[in-house]
């Protein structure tokens, strides 16, 4: 990759960071994304400053070859999107490579859910698991579940995000926004009984900012500790370990709030998604409900 190349990519990342407030996860996935499209024009003898609209199909071509999903395509031309429009509001570019490159079709994926009865035996187990690790564990669990809660946002929850009582957490999310989410009263009571033997956590004598403390490098829990606590939980409640994970409780708290009642814009706000949109994946629960409101209450499906 040329130096130029690399020193815009620089400059992009600072201006996502300081300007847009952009998670680490984020910006990892725009500097994965951008370099590799960098990379490819360099096997070709160009650069991003010089990169033409058929570089960008042709770069999208090639991932689609590489067996690439429509859904991965998509995201690098995205990342690509944000970074030519940065480069032309620093005058760095007068066209846009990427203006006449549409999206790759990508089939609307149903997201993994658990049943109502397997997140229940989930957690009737983690209520049974011993010591302070089972109370973090079931906290754990009823937090994702109860709050919806992306894991990069419950892992990194500071102390202080706690409201005057365990019934309200203040996030921060995507983009530095910060939302307040509720919790309901078994999350709530799980979390008092955590609190309580929270020290256990962190070395003694010294104290922590963060509500889920360990002894990692990052000073908390790891996503990928979590995800293991998840997996062996799983195996003791008899679910296939790879039908479980963070995002998965996620999913189950999203479309079970659906299928109660609850409306798209309430659980939009509670999972923190900035358009509708990300939420609408969620609205074959909705057309469940309706359809099931319609076979039981219309007068012309009476017997």
């Amino acid at each position: 990759m040329a130096l130029s190349d690399t020193r815009l990519i620089e400059a992009y990342l600072e201006m996502m960071v300081s300007e847009r407030g952009a998670a680490a996860n984020t910006i990892a996935a725009y500097s994965r994304d951008i370099s590799a499209f960098a990379t490819y024009l360099d096997t070709i003898n160009h650069s991003l400053i010089d990169a033409t609209t058929r570089h960008v199909r042709d770069y999208l071509a090639r991932l689609a070859d590489s067996g690439r999903t429509p859904g991965t395509q998509a995201q690098h031309l995205s990342a690509l999107r944000q970074f030519y429009r940065f480069l032309q509001s620093e005058d760095q570019r007068i066209d846009h490579p990427c203006a006449t490159v549409e999206l790759p079709q990508r089939g609307r994926t149903l997201p993994k859910i658990l049943s109502e009865k397997e997140v229940n035996r989930l957690i009737s187990e983690a209520r049974i698991a011993p010591g302070p690790g089972g109370l973090r564990l079931l906290t754990l669990v009823e937090l994702l579940y109860a709050t919806g809660l992306r894991i990069s946002e419950l892992i990194s929850l500071p102390l202080n995000a706690l409201g005057s009582n365990s019934h309200l957490l203040i996030v921060r999310g995507k983009g530095g926004r910060e939302r307040m989410v509720p919790v309901g009263e078994p999350a709530a009571h799980a979390l008092a009984n955590y609190l309580d033997v929270r020290v256990s956590f962190f070395n003694k004598g010294t104290s922590s900012k963060w509500l889920f403390p360990s002894r990692s490098a990052s000073g908390h829990l790891t996503r990928r500790r979590v995800g293991q606590l998840l997996k062996m939980l799983a195996v003791r409640a008899e679910i296939k370990s790879h039908k479980v994970s963070p995002h998965v409780l996620r999913h189950a708290f999203a479309s079970h709030l659906l299928a109660h009642g609850a409306d798209l814009r309430s659980v939009q706000a509670m999972l923190g998604h900035a358009d509708i949109s990300s939420t609408q994946i969620y609205t074959h629960v909705l057309q469940s409900r309706l359809t099931k409101l319609v076979r039981d209450h219309h007068p012309l499906n009476a017997d």
